[in-house]
């Protein structure tokens, strides 16, 4: 856990300083990515479901793009659930099993890009709560939500592979709560994968995230 948490910490650092750069942890148990995000690259995402592959582009959103090339440099999407999953809207993820490091990142939110890229069915797109907020959540559209175009949503780029995955993926317990009768993001912030394990055993999960090179 304490590697989990030095990573996230430089992870932030880096961010702070305008460049990614991996961390020991990643270093140790991924190949080594450039320093820099290249223009294109695939994420492969091994669900407990079968594995979903996504194409991005700095080009799409370049802000989003490196933000999230930097947080799986830190192995930050490991081992987390899919805590959202609306059938026939999106399957969301991005709160982290371990507290600290939702503490770190929630403060490293990010300036908007202008949306390049409709939201159709199998793009993926950073979460937010308004102008510039984005910080770690993602989520893939399992349908055109073309209405999120002009609320500012830019995708940062598409599944390639795997949409039957996503689609798969355990739609069980509604909405969020404070609107439905799922999990509490509040509490998966400050609780971690244990009270997801505990309230929401079903859930399924990324247990690994990966840089894939063109």
């Amino acid at each position: 856990m304490r590697s989990r948490i030095l990573a996230a910490l430089i992870g932030l650092f880096v961010l702070s300083c305008g460049g990614p750069e991996p961390t020991k942890k990643a270093e140790s148990a991924k190949p080594k990515l450039p320093d820099k995000p290249p223009e294109k690259f695939r994420v492969k995402l091994e669900t407990t479901k079968g594995d979903i592959v996504i194409q991005l582009a700095r080009a799409n959103a370049p802000r989003g793009v490196d933000h999230f090339y930097r947080l799986l440099a830190t192995g930050f999407y490991d081992n987390m659930r899919f805590h959202r999953v609306m059938r026939g809207f999106v399957a969301q993820f991005g709160i982290s099993g371990i507290p600290l490091e939702n503490q770190v990142w929630a403060k490293a939110a990010i300036p908007d890009d202008p949306v390049k890229l409709k939201n159709k069915r199998g793009t993926v797109t950073f979460a937010k709560l308004g102008p510039n907020s984005r910080t770690t959540q993602i989520f893939i559209n399992l349908r055109d939500n073309l209405d999120l175009d002009a609320t500012g949503f830019a995708p940062l780029g598409e599944v390639v592979e795997g949409m039957d995955v996503a689609d798969k993926l355990a739609a069980l317990y509604g909405e969020n709560k404070p609107r439905g009768s799922g999990p509490d993001p509040n509490r998966i912030q400050t609780e971690g994968n244990a009270y997801l394990d505990k309230e929401f055993p079903r859930l399924d999960s990324i247990k690994k995230a990966s840089v894939i090179l063109e």
